[in-house]
């Protein structure tokens, strides 16, 4: 079943002290909360770690140090308002999300567009999200003009010839894509985004099986040769490693 609607954050901290309070709650309390939400199919949240910024690109690429994404069941409406709701319940319990010293360029909703997974990955692409992984590969891009016949061409040249290229390295489990559709806009919290043309971003995961950091210059160099963003504009590609809970905190 192919999941109607996802949701991304782009967190920066700007007090580096605060990241393992800020682990900690995103790990053992926000994350297990929203999880157990009957209409929230899956979360995840993955690092652009303090040594790999030199493989990051993009304008936003200095002001990402985590990005969270969720996945949302039918009926969304629904689904949306429960979670909704527990961000109200969170605050009024104490527990966050307007914790200090969290930046979040990027609260917004996506339609997922298309997976992919590879063959070696022995699972579909709406698997792929349970499945464990090393990490992502993210490009997030930006059209100006998001319906115009060159960015349906890259479009096309992604779905065509990016993806397929990048399954065929090794360490790529697969991939997915989406598309920008509206901003959050919380009914309680003044937790906000700025406003996009639908379809104006797009972002593409790639899941990993190999250390992030070491397959990104590959990821790269494959995309460029493929064709790339023809019609659009970087904001951010970068290697994300999985959080190991106490580990990496």
């Amino acid at each position: 079943m192919q999941f109607p609607l996802a949701f991304f954050s782009f967190i920066g901290l700007d007090d580096p002290g605060q990241r393992g309070a800020y682990n900690r709650w995103h790990q053992l309390d926000h994350r297990p909360e929203n999880l157990a939400l009957p209409g929230v199919a899956w979360g995840d949240r993955w690092e652009l770690r303090t040594e790999n910024r030199d493989l990051a690109s993009g304008s936003a690429a200095g002001e990402i140090d985590y990005i969270a994404m969720y996945w949302f069941r039918e009926p969304v409406a629904e689904s949306v308002a429960a979670w909704d709701a527990l961000g109200e319940a969170s605050f009024q319990w104490g527990r966050g999300p307007l914790l200090p010293g969290i930046r979040r360029s990027m609260l917004a909703f996506f339609r997922p567009v298309k997976g992919y997974a590879a063959p070696r990955a022995l699972v579909s692409p709406e698997v792929l999200p349970y499945r464990p992984n090393r990490g992502l590969h993210v490009t997030v891009t930006e059209f100006d003009e998001p319906h115009s016949a060159q960015t349906h061409e890259a479009h096309r040249i992604e779905d065509a010839d990016v993806i397929p290229a990048l399954l065929g390295q090794d360490g790529v489990a697969g991939a997915w894509t989406f598309s920008f559709s509206h901003p959050q806009q919380h009914t309680s919290l003044p937790l906000e985004s700025r406003a996009a043309a639908p379809g104006s971003i797009r972002i593409r995961l790639v899941y990993l099986e190999d250390d992030p950091a070491v397959l990104a210059p590959e990821l790269e160099r494959i995309a460029h040769e493929t064709g790339g963003d023809p019609a659009g504009r970087r904001v951010l590609s970068a290697p994300l490693s999985t959080i190991i809970p106490w580990q990496d905190w």
